[in-house]
């Protein structure tokens, strides 16, 4: 379990990150993101107890980071985005050293064994590191942070540098760990976090200007529920005849797609699903209704909008409910 209690850092004048705080529960993998500059990797190099924190706590299961930074980092696995590799060893003498150099105590070859099958770099485990391709250098990166079989895992861009079929590999591994461990996940590509994480952090000018799962998220930038739907017919008739079903806040007509053909975008107040009006509208008028898709928002649309956005924080309820708890 990560506990992040009002953690702060400041270089003179500037803070980097400004008095933030979440958990991550055992077996969940929480997906971190923020643009350039936002305080997402210093925030995680003082989870790991790369920088200092100005004030605040950073605890690992339990075990303050600055207190006890040993015993705290013996309980991470920690890949940064540039993986500490040693380019002149071979792939099982580097992970051996890993090995020795955390002071392991599970059975060495066995472990070792497992981490390489887990990781699929088996094969290369007698090549030179600087030989092997970039994507098999990301994989001995994920391989040294397993060694130990740490409890808490901190990953920044695991699967950069890999093809399609390694980088699904590396997501199935992910959400295998997360089953046993817990994960804090850092990546660039969006579809990576939605496809892995169960919750989300965003972070933005050094505060936490989101957290919650992406559906939650969704609702709560989005809870217009629009909908998009490309129907053949007179266009005014058709705007005039949407504008009438019950709910709807707005409607407005696209561009023409084909010849009498537009999209129509239709908003609905919270909590009304007018689909099946919408059908019965365009059925009893005999217009097609060739195509009719949602228009909620995507987590690259999210991202934006969070962290483009003037003053929009958006937090989980679920934290609101403890800090209440707390003050009570």
């Amino acid at each position: 379990m990560i506990e992040v209690r009002n953690l702060t850092k400041h270089y003179g004048d500037k803070h980097a990150v400004n008095d933030i705080s979440f958990t991550v529960e055992d077996g969940e993998i929480l997906g971190f993101l923020g643009p350039n500059g936002a305080g997402k990797s210093t925030t995680m190099n003082m989870l790991t107890g790369y920088i200092s924190s100005t004030s605040g706590q950073a605890l690992i299961n339990g075990v303050d980071i600055l207190e006890d930074p040993i015993k705290a980092k013996s309980y991470i696995g920690y890949l940064p985005e540039l993986p500490p590799l040693y380019m002149d060893m071979t792939v099982k003498g580097y992970l051996q050293y890993i090995y020795d150099l955390k002071k392991c105590k599970l059975p060495r070859r066995a472990h070792l064994n497992e981490v390489m099958t887990l990781t699929k770099i088996g094969d290369v485990q007698n090549r030179i590191i600087k030989h092997l391709s970039k994507g098999y250098k990301q994989r001995v990166g994920v391989a040294q942070a397993l060694i130990g079989n740490p409890p808490v895992l901190i990953l920044d861009e695991p699967t950069v540098g890999l093809d399609p079929q390694q980088i699904l590999d590396i997501r199935s591994l992910i959400k295998k760990l997360g089953k046993n461990h817990t994960v804090i996940l850092s990546s660039h590509i969006l579809s990576e976090i939605q496809a892995v994480c169960d919750r989300i952090i965003i972070i933005n000018h050094g505060i936490i200007a989101a957290h919650d799962t992406t559906e939650n998220l969704s609702r709560s930038i989005s809870a217009d529920h629009r909908l998009i739907a490309r129907i053949e017919g007179p266009r005014e008739e058709i705007i005039k005849a949407l504008r009438n079903i019950p709910g709807i806040k707005y409607c407005r007509a696209d561009m023409q797609r084909e010849p009498g053909i537009y999209e129509y975008e239709l908003e609905a107040e919270p909590g009304n699903d007018i689909r099946r009006d919408l059908f019965a509208i365009v059925r009893d008028n005999n217009w097609p209704l060739l195509a009719m898709r949602s228009a909620e928002m995507t987590l690259e649309d999210m991202f934006l909008k969070i962290t483009m956005g003037e003053g929009l924080v958006i937090e989980n309820p679920n934290d609101k409910a403890e800090q209440k708890g707390e003050q009570a």
